[in-house]
Parts: C-alpha cells; sequence; structure tokens
C-alpha cells in the first residue's frame, strides 16, 4: 500500500511486508529522516488557553499519564529504576518521578530541552551507555519503538541493561484495527517516514517470542483511537473532524473490546533469565 506523508512534505511511501507476518516496513526510509521532524507542530507544548479543546486535551494526557503510571505501578514496586526511552519533553517522566527513580532519554534537541526544564528529580541521560548493566527494572517505549531502525540492536542493549525478569513496556499503533481498516491510506498513525515500523498485534506477538523475551500482557490504549481518528479526518480535510472522528474512535474501541483490535496496544515483555548448564 502506498501511503502519503500528510503531515508535512505530502511525499509517498510505500508499506511493505517483512520476514516477520503483521509487520510492515516503510520504504524507502529518507537516510536524512531528521528533516521530516523538523516542524514546530511535532512536538507539541501546549499551554493552557481556557479554551474547550485544550481542556479536553488536557483531560485525556492526565488520564493516559495515571493509567501509564498504574501499569508501572502494578508491574514494579516503589522506587523501581525506571527508563523512560523517547521522553520526549518530558510529561511522563515528571509525572513519575515522585514514585520510581526515572532517568529519560531522548534524542530530539528541542524536546530533551523542554524535558530537562520540566522535571526535578528525574534525570536526563545523553546516551543509553551510561546506564550500569543489570541495573533497570523496566524500559518504557510509548510510541517510540515504531521510529527506531535498528530495533534488534536496541533490544540487545536493552536486555544487557535490565535486571532478570526486568520489563520492556512498549505502546504501539496496531495497523489491523478497525480505525486503521477504515482510513487506510489517510490512517494518521502510519506517520511515514517518521514511522518506520508498522506492527499488528500478531506480529508484537511473533517479534517478542524467543530465548530472551516473554509477552506477559497486552493492554489497550483507549484515547488512542479518538486521537488517531480526529486526526486522520483532519487529513481527509472534514470540517466536523471532531464529531466523525469520536464516531469513529468510539466504534473502533467497542469492536476491539470483542477482538482485542485495539487502535495502539501496550506489550508488556519480560526478559527471560539466562540458565547456564
Amino acid at each position: 500500500m502506498k501511503v502519503k506523508d500528510l503531515f508535512l512534505t505530502q511525499e509517498s511511501f510505500e508499506l511493505q511486508k517483512t520476514e516477520i507476518p503483521g509487520i510492515l516496513r516503510t520504504s524507502p526510509v529518507p537516510s536524512d529522516l531528521q528533516k521530516y521532524y523538523a516542524s514546530k507542530n511535532y512536538i507539541s507544548h501546549h499551554q493552557d488557553s481556557g479554551r474547550l479543546k485544550e481542556k479536553v486535551y488536557k483531560f485525556a494526557q492526565h488520564f493516559n499519564l495515571n493509567y501509564k503510571r498504574n501499569i508501572l505501578a502494578k508491574e514494579t514496586f516503589q522506587n523501581a529504576k525506571i527508563l523512560d526511552y523517547g521522553c520526549g519533553a518530558g510529561e511522563f517522566i515528571k509525572f513519575i518521578e515522585n514514585d520510581f527513580s526515572v532517568l529519560g532519554y531522548e534524542p530530539n534537541h528541542d524536546a530533551r530541552k523542554a524535558a530537562t526544564n520540566k522535571v526535578k528529580k528525574a534525570t536526563l541521560i545523553s546516551d543509553i551507555s551510561e546506564i550500569e548493566d543489570g541495573s533497570l527494572n523496566a524500559i518504557t517505549m510509548w510510541h517510540v519503538f515504531e521510529h527506531i531502525d535498528n530495533q534488534a540492536n536496541m533490544l540487545h542493549n536493552f536486555y544487557k541493561k535490565l535486571k532478570n525478569n526486568g520489563l520492556l513496556i512498549i505502546a504501539v499503533p496496531n495497523h489491523t484495527s478497525f480505525d486503521a481498516r477504515y482510513y487506510k491510506e489517510f490512517w494518521a498513525a502510519y506517520d511515514v517516514p517518521r514511522h518506520i515500523y508498522h506492527f499488528s498485534k500478531s506480529g508484537m506477538e511473533k517479534l517478542f517470542n524467543d530465548e530472551n523475551w516473554k509477552l506477559k500482557k497486552i493492554k489497550p490504549l483507549l484515547l488512542d483511537s479518538y486521537y488517531i481518528s480526529i486526526l486522520s479526518e483532519k487529513y481527509k480535510k472534514n470540517p466536523l473532524s471532531w464529531l466523525k472522528g469520536g464516531i469513529v474512535g468510539a466504534i473502533s474501541n467497542f469492536k476491539a473490546s470483542k477482538t482485542g483490535e485495539f487502535s495502539s496496544l501496550i506489550y508488556i515483555i519480560e526478559k527471560k533469565q539466562k540458565v547456564d548448564f
């Protein structure tokens, strides 16, 4: 399927199958990929304006942050050592810094600067090599994994940094959800070429079924279907994007309540302990 960069350049890209069924790859991946992030609108720094849309956004943001924190609290413990990889402007690490020992990593200069100015207790690192091997209780990646090209190398490094039975928590869009199938090439979560990989639920299950990792749980991100559907309607130039997108998002969640195919899914993955014989 051909998909356009509807956010920025309007260039066309191809979604190609990979060796793992259910996982697609953007082709070609531009050598100058950073220029596709070069928009002040890509890293959002929302300010309170008093407008209804802003209040709705802030409510949804708080709901999502609290939902993610509760997952960490349930799966780990107080003061567990957490790395948020791709922490963006720092909203999540700020939200959890009083509950956990928090590290953040963000390659984008502007976002990293915003995060540094925002947090009080969390520590921003410049490279994952700064972290001692076998020291982390969990690594979180909230809509980051799909941006990474060298995923095998990254997973190898994450494996080294996690303690035995430590957790890798990954949230990614699901291209077999109802809203993805409904919007097709207009589905905002394809976000090519910034999203290099595109995952289905079955594809992620296959990816993390090996000697290093055990997929423990899959949980939904319920609000993503609304946000993605509204943005998809905007890309289709619908003046009633909030209304139509809200309806499609609700239908997507209703159907997913029976199939598990939510618009975005959180995968809670455990590092397997190596057994020496």
